[in-house]
């Protein structure tokens, strides 16, 4: 597959289901999580159809969904600004190590860059994945020096 065959757009609600199954799989693949299938359904559904929350963004071949990632916001008093995190990212497996996130990235990363109110861009990556932080650090992004803490209700 050539890198200029792949395109990125905006995700659609009739896109959901590829994008749940996705976020099924990413989940499973990086930590071994089953999560809720109706859940995260209901998730990407409500996601789809409020952009104050969040953003898809899907890498598209021959008309098929290859790729993904989601866009959320956090505001950062310190900056003035928005802080867009990614997150839900996944590469379907026949078509990884041949660029289709590093187009997705570039999309974003361009969309970012020209939204006035956007000063940067973050995601959390698993410690182990030492694939994924190489391929951050290849484009650009560095270690910012925090650890995640959660409390999930």
């Amino acid at each position: 597959m050539k890198f200029s065959s792949i395109q990125i757009r905006e995700g659609r609600p009739e896109d959901a289901q590829i994008i749940a199954e996705y976020n099924l799989q990413m989940a499973l693949e990086t930590e071994g999580k089953e999560l809720n299938s109706e859940t995260v359904n209901k998730g990407v559904k409500q996601g789809l159809l409020q952009p104050e929350k969040c953003r898809y963004f899907v890498a598209e071949t021959e008309n098929s969904i290859i790729g993904q990632a989601m866009v959320t916001y956090e505001w950062s008093d310190w900056r003035n600004g928005d802080l867009w995190w990614l997150q839900s990212v996944y590469v379907h497996p026949d078509h990884r190590r041949q660029k289709v996130f590093t187009k997705l990235y570039q999309h974003i990363e361009s969309q970012a860059r020209k939204a006035e109110n956007v000063c940067g861009l973050r995601l959390y990556v698993e410690e182990e994945n030492a694939v994924g932080q190489a391929v951050y650090k290849r484009l650009g992004m560095s270690h910012a020096g925090y650890h995640v803490y959660e409390m999930e209700f």
